[in-house]
């Protein structure tokens, strides 16, 4: 598959650069305003790329719903984009499993139908903690909360789904999913000392999994999963890091220069929900508004591609079945 945007992510020179934006995606597939009667549900939409998904898609004319922990922070950011039937709030704190499947019967009761479900919501190295749930909390919130609302609201993609308009679960992960494998025995740190990379590292690589997962099981049936790597973006999510980790990435002009803004950031994951290119093709990694391949160089996470245990079926399974049990579902098949 040719990637009409590769030229302009071949030297990148910043924020606001010539990358496109999820606006300009929504331009470039000509949908302002044609998607009128599709639903689109995203986590994570009261700040940065989040907010950027909501509104391209909206843009589109879709019937947006964001899921966010504080509701007067996403009303205020969001301001007179929220509108009935256009774009509306529900209250989601990913760190209560309680509270997943309380937003899940809130959505059904406002929409029967879904066609984009989006698991933007994440937090990054954070200190040791853990969900009220008692799960280690990158794992908790960024793979388990999300695993919990797809397959909550999997009969309603299924349903909604069509070979003419099939549905998409685009899940947000990051180039850190190189840093470490997932270790399916101790996915909670108890056999080992808690390592924030590694655990960031393997609740990123799960979200990679699950979209293939989704993939594998249910793309005969319309519904497709993918998942994507939106680039550097500076947000909230940088407020653990090490304060000499971040000072060393704004010494490097040429790392910096990969840093997209917000507007940029959402492209990719915009692409991922509505690229024609894209239609009825799932189980694979996004970034830079194309289908990535494997990285050339495993520990230069500046460089594009997946990494070598990005695409393992055996490992798919294995996580598939532990989440389930985790959250306590049996399953949609």
């Amino acid at each position: 598959m040719s990637n009409r945007y590769a030229s302009v992510h071949t030297n990148p020179q910043g924020p606001g650069d010539a990358r496109p934006t999820a606006v300009q995606i929504i331009q470039d597939e000509n949908l302002f305003g044609e998607l009128t009667g599709k639903v689109a549900l995203i986590t994570g939409t009261s700040s940065g790329i989040g907010i950027e998904t909501a509104l391209a898609l909206k843009a589109a004319g879709m019937h947006v719903f964001g899921a966010v922990r504080n509701i007067p922070k996403a009303t205020e950011a969001l301001g007179t984009h929220i509108s009935p039937g256009k774009l509306e709030l529900l209250e989601l704190d990913m760190t209560s499993l309680a509270s997943v499947r309380a937003c899940a019967q809130d959505f059904l009761r406002k929409s029967s139908k879904l066609h984009i479900l989006i698991t933007n919501a994440g937090i990054m190295m954070p200190p040791h903690t853990l969900t009220k749930d008692g799960f280690e909390s990158q794992f908790g919130v960024n793979h388990l909360a999300h695993f919990l609302l797809f397959q909550l609201l999997a009969p309603t993609l299924l349903a909604s789904a069509s070979p003419v308009f099939p549905a998409r679960v685009v899940v947000l992960s990051s180039a850190g999913h190189r840093n470490h494998a997932l270790d399916l025995s101790d996915l909670n740190f108890q056999k080992r000392e808690y390592d924030p990379v590694a655990a960031y590292a393997q609740s990123k690589l799960a979200g990679i999994y699950m979209a293939n997962s989704i993939e594998r099981r249910f793309a005969s049936r319309h519904l497709h999963g993918l998942s994507v790597m939106p680039g550097g973006i500076w947000t909230g999510l940088q407020a653990n890091l090490p304060a000499e980790v971040v000072q060393g990435w704004k010494g490097d002009e040429g790392f910096m220069r990969a840093f997209k803004s917000a507007e940029q950031g959402a492209a990719t994951t915009v692409w991922g929900a509505v690229g024609k290119e894209l239609e009825g093709r799932g189980g694979v990694y996004l970034e830079d508004c194309g289908v990535a391949e494997l990285a050339v160089e495993e520990g230069n996470l500046g460089l594009p591609g997946y990494g070598e245990w990005a695409f393992d079926e055996e490992r798919e399974e294995g996580l598939w079945e532990v989440s389930c049990g985790m959250v306590g579902v049996g399953g949609v098949e």
